[in-house]
């Protein structure tokens, strides 16, 4: 485990390669994914299909040989386990069952975590398909960001029924995120004792909040969690991911108890390296859009961050998640300006 490149850099040291992934490293972009998915019922079950779920969290790393391996699964899969129906159209993304808030604040945390057992059989197999070098990562979504879409139903631009529930009932969904905070504490343990050397929270949805609100739905949830990880004995570095957070970025990496975060391309990188904690390990910020250009634009983004980043921590990733339109060749183009091939 020492001799893990990612595991070095989030322990606070900085490599002159730093060690390189992507969000959504196993997708729609690459062909044997579609193959393995084609043969999928739906997406929940391929989820929790532990065959077909390891086989492509693999698949990337055998292509490209990334340091870290990231386990399929779905920020969503709790509310499934916590028994919202969920679904997914194709081509119009995830779909929530209504139910009114006071419902989803009645949805407990107990046993969800074991509903999701056979994520912890895909992190077990994953384990032992990744060579020694690799880094194996599990996941959840944090509670604001699972909460909007149980509240909207699906995906929303604004978050707009989500915000106004916080606002307007605001014990009943301060509920509702403890709940999720404890199944999604209780899915983490079980990740790391599966095998998960390193533990991610993704906030996708943590642009657009006033600092009250802000601290109240993002940052204790996520304090919650973290407390509760520690608490359990998991000693596994925690990497935060509060996408569009901006100047709350900086009161997110100190009061959450996170070990590392991700920064997003939208977050301006001469801001953040001068306002976020230095001895804090640090990872993003590329354009998922520079990699689908590829050429002189991927190259220059390339030598810009690692400009900026050098001398400290440093985890070489995305500022979001991999697009399917992207050409495999361009993320090796990606590794190969990076390592110096």
């Amino acid at each position: 485990m020492t001799g893990r490149a990612l595991l070095k850099v989030l322990g606070g040291e900085t490599l002159k390669t730093p060690p390189v992934w992507l969000m959504r490293q196993a997708g729609r972009y690459l062909p044997e994914y579609r193959a393995v998915r084609a043969q999928q019922p739906d997406f929940i079950a391929f989820c929790l299909s532990p065959e077909a779920a390891a086989e492509v969290t693999l698949q990337p790393i055998r292509r490209y040989g990334f340091d870290a391996s990231i386990v399929f699964a779905d920020i969503l899969l709790i509310p499934h386990a916590m028994g919202q129906k969920v679904w997914f159209e194709k081509g119009e993304g995830p779909r929530l069952a209504p139910m009114s808030l006071e419902a989803l604040a009645a949805l407990g945390p107990q046993g969800a975590a074991d509903r999701l057992s056979p994520v912890c059989e895909t992190l077990k197999r994953v384990r032992a398909g990744l060579p020694d070098s690799c880094t194996l990562i599990g996941f959840a979504g944090a509670p604001w960001t699972v909460a909007t879409y149980m509240i909207e139903g699906g995906g929303s631009k604004d978050r707009w029924k989500a915000r106004t529930a916080a606002w307007s009932e605001p014990e009943t969904f301060d509920r509702l995120l403890a709940n999720l905070a404890d199944a999604t504490a209780d899915y983490l343990i079980a990740q790391a004792k599966a095998g998960a050397d390193v533990l991610k929270i993704f906030e996708s949805w943590a642009e657009g909040l006033p600092a009250p609100l802000f601290n109240r739905v993002v940052i204790a949830p996520t304090r919650r969690i973290v407390e509760r990880l520690r608490a359990a004995g998991i000693t596994a570095p925690v990497i935060g991911f509060p996408k569009g957070a901006g100047p709350h970025y900086v009161r997110y990496a100190g009061e959450t108890g996170i070990d590392a975060i991700a920064t997003d391309h939208g977050l301006d990188t001469e801001w953040a390296v001068a306002n976020l904690p230095r001895s804090m390990p640090v990872q993003g910020q590329l354009d998922p859009a520079v990699l689908k250009a590829g050429g002189e634009a991927l190259k220059s983004e390339v030598s810009r961050l690692l400009d900026a980043w050098r001398g400290r921590p440093y985890v070489f990733n995305l500022g979001h998640g991999i697009n399917p339109d992207v050409p495999p060749e361009h993320v090796s183009e990606l590794l190969a300006l990076i390592r110096g091939q």
